[in-house]
């Protein structure tokens, strides 16, 4: 991986704050400009879910073990690290949806395109604005919608190519966007960065809601999203969710007894 890491529930988990994140973007895109990285780098999410699609999905697991950086987008996977026989555990949780926000502001400040695929048009446009307002100064290079089939994948290519930008966002939901940014990941010209953020453009733009402050900081962020999301993910929560639970006993707690 691309930066120090842990192993939680089988997966390998970058060891770093939001902040550290976002400098690690910061460096991968002058090193990318600077001819000193000949590809983009893939930056895949953990999460809930994410545990439980890596234990019984071993197509998902070999893109999550492809990957160049796993951040900890879910607090069960900053919780699941403490548990690890080693003293290195992952400061805090990276949520995707804070993270891209941070990430604007200092793409803003360094003058770095992003690219949006995923999402309706509608979604997709607003995200892009809402970015804009939010991030002065912040340059999307491109967007797209994520409403495209296979016969259309080079020229999506061609487009983000076309735009020049310097990090890809990937809605496309799980483990869609994760097979999609491995497949382009070598054939895109300019990105240092290929990210994927699942929903992440709906949440931006206020379409869903995020969590009370309370809740997120104790790690119920998913209990507020199976309780206030869209049918297909409090029934992905609702299937999901004990299995997960059942991963982290199995490879994280009870493998220290």
């Amino acid at each position: 991986m691309r930066l120090p890491h842990v192993i939680v529930s089988g997966m390998p988990v970058a060891l770093v704050s939001d902040a550290e994140l976002s400098s690690a973007m910061l460096d991968d895109v002058e090193r990318r400009r600077n001819g000193k990285a000949q590809r983009a780098l893939t930056v895949f999410d953990a999460n809930a879910y994410g545990i439980s699609l890596y234990d019984n999905d071993p197509q998902f697991a070999k893109a999550i073990d492809s990957a160049d950086i796993v951040h900890a987008d879910g607090q069960i996977v900053v919780w699941a690290s403490k548990f690890g026989r080693g003293s290195k555990h992952i400061p805090e949780r990276t949520a995707t949806t804070d993270f891209i926000h941070s990430a604007a502001k200092a793409a803003a400040e360094h003058d770095i395109g992003y690219y949006l695929l995923g999402g309706t048009e509608d979604i997709n446009r607003s995200c892009a604005e809402k970015l804009k307002e939010l991030h002065p100064g912040l340059n999307i290079a491109g967007r797209r919608n994520g409403y495209f089939d296979d016969s259309e994948v080079d020229a999506v290519i061609a487009d983000i190519n076309a735009s020049k930008a310097d990090v890809l966002w990937v809605g496309l939901g799980k483990p869609k966007e994760q097979f999609f940014s491995l497949e382009i990941a070598s054939r895109l010209n300019h990105c240092a960065w290929v990210v994927t953020c699942g929903g992440c453009f709906h949440y931006v733009v206020g379409d869903y809601a995020r969590a009370p402050i309370w809740m997120q900081k104790i790690g119920l962020e998913w209990l507020h999203r199976t309780a206030t999301g869209p049918t297909h993910i409090r029934k992905r929560h609702f299937r999901r969710y004990p299995h997960t639970i059942s991963v982290v006993l199995k490879k994280d707690i009870l493998k220290l007894k």
